[in-house]
């Protein structure tokens, strides 16, 4: 039904490898290390001219890994508070023109690419838009605010002859192809468990962003940031703060989680879980904040032709005093890996030797034979990391959208795939507020 058992019967000579690997670590107790080196595609020089459509921490964050590629200009920004378009100007240009409306972005004819960064209940209206404006876009992730959103930008984009890459930029990083390329080579035997943590302890964090002291209705255009949603008397916080309130964020699960499930399924090749449920609380940041500082989720992954089943946990925790973290944790039947961004570790045991029966046992104490005490040893360690002058995962992931214009090829994050992954993420927040078990079809993308 599925090619691991293939696979299987092909890994048998990595396998041994594997094992002697194991012996050789275990006696000189070492790691081995490896540089994971990047080789950028060149293409033309062809001018892309770029339009930033909110410019805010990840709006200027995008648009300064895009001019770091040749060839690349901004032309345009639009942002609700004016604060940033100042900015945007004195940053890099007078002659960048300026707007709190989207759409006068998208008329100009000098815009090939935009870049949709906004608060995540305009991303679907925006993009809809831009495509049929005959712009490429790079759109932040959760690609959508709502799941019932997703088939709609869906067939925008296929209606469209453009590109359309979500921003969840750890699929185009060194870790997460290496991690791809060690389960498909069948390093940690076969798949049966993943688990992902994305951890936090800090003001910024938590998302208590700075309110700017001049934040009013005078320099916030606030009745078009509430056009599309439930009009509210001009709040500073849920404008500069609005990742806090489900009217326009998506809360851990739309910022954090869908980083994970992006990882996971680009790793594994998987189209989603079938089961989804999830449990959180409110334990510290008592702000007014709609959604949990905790968040909690455990997922199904059913058996595919890519992949064995498997089950999933994801853990976000934004009072964590240990330490920061972000991992994918995969476990197989031999081993595991540890995927990150940067890097990736994994760790191999030797093939599992089966147990001694009690009648072999009792056998043995008769005839005077004992069993030597045996050393627990470590797995075998390979660590693989990027070269220490890699240019950056936001990079890379610009990157991957700009060689795809210029070749007319095609994303690694295109809609259906940033679909699959924001669905589950998001369906975290129904199982939590609701407090049930939701089930998903991941094939045809919808709720069962």
């Amino acid at each position: 039904m599925r090619s691991s058992r293939r696979k299987f019967l092909k890994r048998t000579s990595l396998a041994s490898v594997s094992v002697l690997a194991l012996s050789e670590l275990s006696s000189n107790n070492k790691s081995s290390v490896h540089l994971l080196k990047r080789k950028y595609k060149e293409t033309d020089k062809s001018v892309l001219n770029y339009g930033l459509i909110g410019a805010g921490i990840m709006g200027l964050n995008n648009i300064n890994s895009a001019l770091r590629h040749s060839g690349t200009k901004l032309v345009a920004v639009c942002d609700l508070y004016k604060g940033r378009r100042d900015h945007v100007q004195k940053e890099y240009g007078q002659e960048v023109f300026a707007t709190d409306d989207y759409k006068e972005v998208l008329k100009r004819k000098d815009v090939d690419v935009v870049i949709i960064a906004t608060s995540d209940h305009w991303h679907v209206q925006i993009g809809i838009d831009a495509l049929k404006a005959g712009k490429h876009v790079y759109c932040e992730k959760p690609m959508m605010h709502q799941v019932s959103e997703g088939h709609k930008l869906i067939q925008a984009w296929k209606d469209s002859d453009k590109l359309f890459l979500v921003g969840s930029q750890g699929i185009s990083s060194p870790g997460n192809e290496k991690g791809r390329e060690l389960l498909e080579q069948g390093a940690i035997g076969e798949l049966n468990y993943a688990e992902a943590i994305y951890a936090r302890n800090s003001v910024t964090g938590a998302w208590q962003y700075p309110i700017p002291a001049d934040a009013s209705e005078e320099t916030v255009s606030w009745k078009k940031y509430l056009s599309n949603t439930t009009n509210r008397p001009f709040d500073p916080l849920r404008f500069f703060r609005w990742r806090n309130y489900l009217d326009y964020g998506t809360g851990m699960s739309g910022d954090l989680f869908v980083h994970l499930f992006t990882s996971l399924h680009f790793v594994t090749n998987s189209l989603g879980p079938d089961t989804i449920s999830a449990l959180g609380g409110l334990r510290y940041w008592k702000d007014g904040r709609e959604v949990p500082d905790v968040l909690l989720g455990i997922f199904n992954y059913p058996e595919t032709n890519s992949h064995p089943g498997f089950n999933l946990s994801l853990s976000c925790n934004f009072v964590d005093g240990t330490t920061p973290s972000n991992i994918l944790r995969v476990v197989g039947s031999e081993g595991s890996m540890d995927i990150g961004w940067l890097s990736v570790t994994l760790k191999q045991n030797a093939p599992a030797i089966r147990s001694v029966t009690e009648s072999e046992t009792s056998k043995m104490n008769l005839m005077g034979q004992t069993q030597s005490r045996k050393k627990i040893l470590p797995p075998a360690e390979s660590i693989y990391r990027v070269e220490p002058d890699y240019q950056g995962t936001h990079y890379d992931h610009h990157g991957n959208l700009i060689y795809a214009i210029r070749t007319g090829g095609t994303v690694l994050e295109d809609p259906i795939f940033g679909f699959r992954a924001a669905a589950p993420a998001l369906l975290c927040n129904d199982s939590y507020l609701n407090k049930r078990t939701i089930g998903w079809d991941p094939i045809q993308l919808k709720l069962v």
